[in-house]
């Protein structure tokens, strides 16, 4: 049986760095449209404008089935953060 050492080479540490680096510029941009999308829109709206919050919100309409998520009658217009009950 081979030792380890020879069944994997030494890491690239360039290589390496150089991944990391383009991961964190993927991740930043996706982190940057995060906080300028949720300056504006409930994050926990969700792509059917369903409200996924475990909390009560006075923007949820209730009037939907049992079991279903209530929908979001929130206007993205709005600052939405004073609407939470807390």
């Amino acid at each position: 049986m081979t030792p380890t050492s020879d069944r994997h080479p030494k890491a690239d540490r360039a290589r390496h760095q150089a991944s990391l680096d383009r991961l964190y510029h993927i991740f930043k941009g996706i982190s940057d449209t995060v906080n300028d999308v949720s300056s504006w829109r409930c994050p926990y709206k969700n792509v059917e404008d369903r409200c996924t919050a475990g909390f009560g919100c006075r923007n949820q309409d209730r009037s939907v089935p049992e079991g279903d998520l209530y929908v979001c009658a929130g206007s993205d217009d709005l600052d939405y953060r004073g609407a939470w009950e807390v």
